[in-house]
Parts: structure tokens; sequence; C-alpha cells
């Protein structure tokens, strides 16, 4: 961190420039009741050496000896170093929308090879240039769906993230649109029979996660049928975008449209963020899709070059008369993901999925020896949800030995029978069958 406080002379030619006394003169339009009296209550400024000591003493603070088993969302993954190293270039660092080609083909490649990592992973036609991230992305394609359909209901699976179907209880508070949320079963999965009573005639689409918050793999070529059958979209949002190098692909099970994020790849989990957000689509709805889209082209003279392609920046910024509101992207962390994908590889990403699924299988059977059954019997990728008793206790009580024991499942399902044992854990390839054995003993114990 480098930073170079303005002296008396420069914050003097400043106010000179903007034709202000003082710097009371810039506060003018406040009302004078609701300006503070008093300073601030925070510490002293500190120089610059000072505030490194301080910033590594906080550091020093956390524990990182062991990956958390905590996902809900938010995974733990190996970043590889190369990663951060080509993050460092300084194009990369700079660049914000890049209207002009001509000074921006780096990164409007690099946003046109994630858009082809998104179309090869969701097995879709076509993809944007990122969104903020997968909660937004899914309240976006639900208003894709009433604008391709021209319908106004919205059916979500309870068991899709529930940030996420909180975020788009939030987007539909201005359109009016409703929304039904249908239950999930003994397994884990949306029940078909809800859902084929909750999807009618004005239903715009049905959103499921794949696999779902609760670790799940969700019946989608079923959920696709019914769905297909009313005219709706079927829309799937998926937060552990690891599980695409193991699942078959979205687009090829019948879904219309798939988002979520690419946290997993190339993104520590930061506290939660930040990370990208993708969006997918059949090239039927790509007039219709939000965001900005980067397509190839060819120069006079016959060079491939890169463009933003299909939309403009005006079409976004005209309010409810605009196809979207957003209007940018997460290009950094996209960035990220498509590097780390592109190490990857086809071969790669499915050893690490594999890697992945194994890991969790050792945890299912080390929860069980421990006595901690899984709660649903459905197929999972690399999260699962265990009864250990009580789950807000057993995080306290691991967080003392610098385990991260997981998520309690009654912070988001209070009304689930189990819900008081109930704790949501993931294994990914950063979870030896050490610490996995481990873990699985300290929740007993």
């Amino acid at each position: 961190m480098r930073y170079h406080p303005h002296t008396p002379e420069d914050v003097r030619a400043m106010l000179d420039a903007v034709g202000a006394k003082s710097l009371d003169d810039l506060f003018r339009s406040i009302p004078e009741p609701l300006r503070l009296k008093r300073p601030v209550d925070v510490p002293p400024a500190l120089d610059e050496i000072a505030l490194f000591a301080e910033l590594g003493r906080l550091a020093a603070r956390n524990d990182v000896s062991h990956p958390p088993f905590a996902g809900a969302g938010c995974y733990p993954h190996h970043v590889p170093p190369a990663v951060d190293q080509l993050l460092l270039r300084g194009e990369f660092f700079t660049a914000y929308t890049p209207y002009q080609p001509e000074v921006s083909q780096g990164t409007l490649q690099a946003l046109f090879e994630w858009q082809t990592f998104v179309c090869l992973l969701t097995g879709l036609d076509v993809s944007n240039a990122s969104m903020y991230d997968g909660a937004t992305a899914t309240a976006e394609a639900a208003l894709m769906a009433t604008r391709v359909t021209g319908r106004k209901q919205l059916v979500v699976s309870a068991a899709l993230h529930p940030e996420y179907r909180k975020v788009l209880a939030t987007y539909l508070r201005s359109t009016h649109d409703e929304l039904a949320v249908v239950p999930f079963g003994a397994d884990g999965r949306i029940d078909l029979a809800a859902l084929e009573k909750a999807v009618g005639p004005d239903t715009a689409c049905v959103i499921v996660g794949w696999p779902n918050f609760l670790g799940v793999v969700e019946p989608l070529p079923e959920i696709a049928r019914i769905a297909k059958r009313a005219g709706a979209l079927t829309v799937t949002a998926t937060a552990e975008a690891v599980s695409l190098g193991l699942l078959q692909a979205p687009g090829a099970l019948g879904a219309d449209v798939a988002v979520g994020t690419f946290q997993s790849f190339g993104n520590p989990m930061s506290f939660g963020g930040p990370a990208p957000g993708f969006f997918a689509t059949r090239e039927a709805n790509v007039r219709q899709m939000p965001g900005r889209i980067c397509g190839a082209t060819l120069d006079k003279h016959g060079r491939r070059g890169f463009v933003l392609t299909l939309s403009t920046r005006e079409q976004h910024i005209r309010r409810e008369k605009a196809t979207s509101n957003i209007c940018t992207n997460s290009g950094l962390c996209a960035l990220a993901a498509t590097i780390h994908l592109a190490l990857l590889g086809r071969a790669g990403l499915a050893q690490l999925a594999r890697l992945n699924h194994a890991r969790a299988r050792l945890l299912r059977a080390a929860m069980e020896r421990a006595g901690c059954p899984p709660v649903f019997s459905g197929p999972f990728f690399n999260e699962q949800v265990f009864d250990v008793g009580d789950a807000e206790a057993v995080v306290a009580r691991l967080a003392k030995r610098g385990l991260v024991a997981g998520a309690p499942l009654a912070r988001w399902y209070p009304e689930h029978p189990k819900a008081k044992g109930a704790l949501l854990c993931v294994a990914t390839e950063l979870h030896g069958e050490e610490l996995i054995d481990l873990f699985a003993r300290s929740v007993r114990a």
C-alpha cells in the first residue's frame, strides 16, 4: 500500500481551482443539523512503516493451518501461483470497460476466452463477459426469462442458495413478478410432484441449484421436462463450479440458462468475495442477455481481432427500458478464473473434479464412523449435510481448535426437522485423509 497525503499548499491550490474559501465550503449543500460536530472516533493516522506492522499483526491472528470445512457458496480450493503472477500484468490492472478495441485487445481476448470456457462447461451457445456474482446472475436470468416468455411467475427450488433467493426477491420488488418456492424432499432434491403443481401457464422459468445449496444433485432432466411442457425456461445456478468437471453440462440436460460463479477457479475465498459471476444461454435468447459480449472478427487486413458486439453501453443505461442495468463485469476475477481453467485444461479439470468427489466420499465415511450420518440421501458432489447433534455448539467448539467446522443449516432453514443438528460441510482437494479423520473425530469429541 502506498499513499501520499496532500500538503497544505496542495489543498489550497485545489480549493482555489474550484472557487472555495475552505474545506467547509465544499459541504455547504449538507444541512447544518446533519453535519458531524466532533472528530470521527477512529485511531490516529499511522505512518507507512507503522501501518505495515499493524496490518501484519492483524494478519497473524488468522489461523490458516487447516482449510475450512465450510463452503455454502464459497469454496476452498488451491490457486496456482501462476494465476496471481499473470494478474500482475499492468494492462489487466488498469482495464475497465474496453470500448476502444484498438487499445484493449488483451482484455477483450481474455474475456472472449472466458466466454468460451463458460459455454464449454455449461453446454450452452452463448455467454456474456461475466457478471458481478452468482446471486445477481440468477436474478438477471429470472428477469430475462420474463422478457423472453412474457410471463410473470418464477418458480424456485427451496434448495437454491438462500442468499441467491434473497437477491432475487429484492430484484422482484420493483417488477411485481410472482415468486413461488417449491420444497425439497427427504433426499434433498426438489419435490417433483410439488413442482408439477407449481408450474403453470404463467410460469416464466424454474430455477434450481446445480448442485443445490444442500450439496445434492437435482434431477435436472425431469425438472426441464416439467418446465418445457408448460412453455417455461429452465435455469440452473452453480456455486461450486468444479462440479462442472464431473457432472454433465446443464445445457445437455435441458437447461435453457446456466448461471453461477467461478469463484472456485483462481479466486481465493477472501471472506466471501469478490468472485466472478457467469451467465450462459441458448442463442435464441442472445438479444435478451444482460451484460456485455465479446466477439472475434477480422480487420480489413484479415487479422483476427476482438470487439464488443451485439449490444452497446447505451442499451444498459436506459433505466426501465434497458435490457439490464448491469453494464459492467468482474473483469479481473474473471481473468483469474480463465487463467486457472487454461492451466487445468480438459483433463486437469476432470481430474480435479473426481478428486473433490473422492474427498467428499472419504468425509462421508469418516462422519458415519463418528456417528454423524448424512441428513439427505440424494447424490452429492463435494458438499453434504450431516447430523452432528448440535451444529452451533460443534462450530464453536471446533473453532477453538483451529477448525472451521461448516455451516449450521438452521441459519437458513430453521423450520427443517433436523435443523438443530444439521451441519453443511465441504471437502475439496485441500482436505487430506488425515485432516478429514481429525475433523470427524473432533465433531463427536
